[in-house]
């Protein structure tokens, strides 16, 4: 991310937490028949580094590399691995030769960049002939829950409205095909998948990640300070999650896109 771009939801630990949960298996999974053993892989915007360490076991003894652009939690991912190497990066302005990794990968990152296609540009300047980017992205206006709560949807409304205001693109999923285009990828696999939360346990987590994370987040902040909501709007959203998380009946769908673009 440049300078000028935010990340939405900050590294409040309600985020963190969610993000500690991603693997190979439940986040990236379209991307495992293009790992092999002692691919070379650099992993953008790695965060707490979860999926970046899965990504080690599968391609070891290849290397792998995960890069942040928030200085604490490359520091933290460092401490919870420290046997694989993390650093600070600039996701428009890799740190690293061309032609220098066989796969670049990237989760939830080009919705919260204000120019995808430039950084999905760069990415293919440090991968080799063959080699393959890959991305995968949630679509915020695709997600579906039941039961219904005009509570929720004043959330998602909210969110929307606060990425774009970051020059973000929230519903991001339905775009990466055409913005890997707009980048000059010529060679593309355009694929979806989803996370579920619908198992009491899994629905009580979601929900407890949402109620803190809009009242107590980045997010938060920037909503109350631009003046789109007050903090009792805020803490209706959260009591809202909470009595979604404990209804029996309750299911929620998060849609992502997916796109493998081999590099020429």
């Amino acid at each position: 991310m440049s300078p000028d771009d935010v990340y939405t939801h900050g590294h409040h630990d309600s985020v963190l937490r969610s993000h500690r949960s991603r693997t190979v298996a439940n986040s990236a999974a379209y991307l495992i028949p293009h790992l092999r053993p002692g691919a070379e892989v650099l992993d953008i915007g790695c965060g707490p580094g979860t999926i970046t360490a899965d990504l080690a076991e599968r391609v070891a003894p290849g290397r792998v590399l995960g890069v942040d652009r928030a200085p604490d939690v490359v520091e933290a991912a460092r401490v919870a691995f420290p046997s694989i190497e993390f650093a600070v990066g600039d996701a428009y302005a890799l740190d690293f030769d061309a032609d220098e990794f066989d796969v670049v990968h990237a989760h939830q990152v080009l919705q919260h960049l204000s120019d995808p296609v430039a950084a999905l540009r760069e990415w293919a300047r440090v991968v080799r002939p063959g080699g393959v980017v890959a991305a995968r992205d949630g679509d915020y206006e695709a997600f579906t829950w039941f039961p219904a709560d005009p509570r929720l949807n004043r959330w998602l409304d909210l969110y929307r409205a606060a990425a774009r205001e970051n020059q973000a693109e929230p519903d991001a999923g339905r775009r990466l095909l055409s913005w890997a285009r707009a980048a000059g990828f010529t060679e593309v696999e355009a694929t979806g998948s989803v996370w579920c939360y619908a198992e009491p346990r899994a629905r009580s987590w979601w929900s407890d990640l949402w109620a803190e994370r809009i009242t107590d987040s980045p997010l938060a902040k920037q909503l109350v300070d631009g003046g789109r909501a007050t903090t009792s709007d805020l803490e209706d959203i959260a009591a809202a999650w909470r009595d979604w998380g404990k209804h029996d009946d309750a299911w929620f769908l998060v849609p992502h896109g997916e796109i493998v673009c081999r590099v020429s």
